[in-house]
């Protein structure tokens, strides 16, 4: 099968803090995206905000707690929740990460990276399949950025992901910044990452920002997108083609229009890079 690649454009995620702009106005871009697990409780502010805004913008839904590499059962209470929020809201993207954060029962609110071998590979696949049925719908992961590397790994990252999103029949988020990040913390070349990636399941880029601690690169989406991180989405693009692109912006989050800015300057690129107009959100 194949995945579609829905013809989004340029969005910014759905953040508290714009709360009360976004209920008295309609979101100034072209679609939103909601961390999945701040919208599973019915009622409130937030829930009342992502209905708003699903009213008049396409949502994407992404989570931080599926831990699909994980070797824990599944969290079928979080699935059925989830499963709920998504048959509510009809989003036009579900999407977690290629990542594991769960074991002994325990989850530790982070995104640890995957040892990247044949054994890791058939096992998150299965557990896709499992989570796709769970939710009726196809899914997208999203590459981590990492600081570490397991010496078991045979694969690199950009063949596992790939070979997931095939054998799994699921999509690929991919993070641009989080594939600089890792590139620069590991040694491998980014470019190579993006050539090596399948593009026919390519759904969805991710952009932010980074912070440089001297002996590496910390994936903290606490500023504006990097000059460096804009050139490979522009190498991006030139591969993939028009992609729905996503700032992220998750600390020290500034006013909405910065981040409207920084959507915009994606779709100014991506127009540059393909040779066509920009159209203003």
């Amino acid at each position: 099968m194949s995945i579609p690649r829905p013809g989004l454009g340029h969005g910014i995620g759905l953040r508290p803090k714009h709360f009360g702009r976004l209920l008295d106005g309609r979101p100034p871009v072209d679609w939103m995206e909601a961390v999945s697990e701040n919208y599973l409780a019915p009622g409130g502010r937030p829930v009342a905000a992502l209905e708003k805004v699903r009213s008049e913008v396409p949502v994407a839904l992404h989570g931080v707690s599926l831990s699909i590499g994980s070797t824990d059962p599944l969290d079928r209470p979080y699935l059925a929740a989830l499963r709920a929020l998504v048959d509510r809201i009809q989003p036009a993207i579900v999407s977690d990460h290629l990542c594991w954060g769960r074991h002994g029962g325990r989850y530790v609110h982070d995104l640890w990276p995957l040892p990247l071998t044949e054994e890791a590979l058939a096992h998150v696949v299965e557990r896709v399949g499992q989570v796709q049925e769970a939710l009726g719908r196809q899914i997208l992961l999203e590459n981590v950025s990492s600081y570490i590397a397991f010496r078991e790994s045979t694969i690199s990252e950009w063949e596992f992901i790939g070979e997931v999103a095939r054998r799994a029949d699921c999509g690929i988020l991919l993070d641009v910044n989080n594939i600089y990040v890792s590139a620069r913390n590991h040694g491998f070349s980014a470019a190579k990452y993006i050539a090596g990636v399948p593009a026919d399941r390519v759904v969805q880029f991710h952009l932010a920002g980074h912070s440089d601690k001297g002996a590496y690169l910390f994936d903290s989406h606490d500023a504006q997108v990097p000059e460096s991180v804009w050139d490979l989405y522009r190498i991006a693009v030139a591969r993939f083609g028009p992609v729905p692109s996503l700032i992220e912006w998750d600390d020290h989050i500034p006013e909405l229009e910065v981040l409207v800015g920084e959507s915009r300057k994606a779709a100014a690129i991506e127009a540059q890079v393909l040779g066509r107009r920009a159209v203003a959100s």
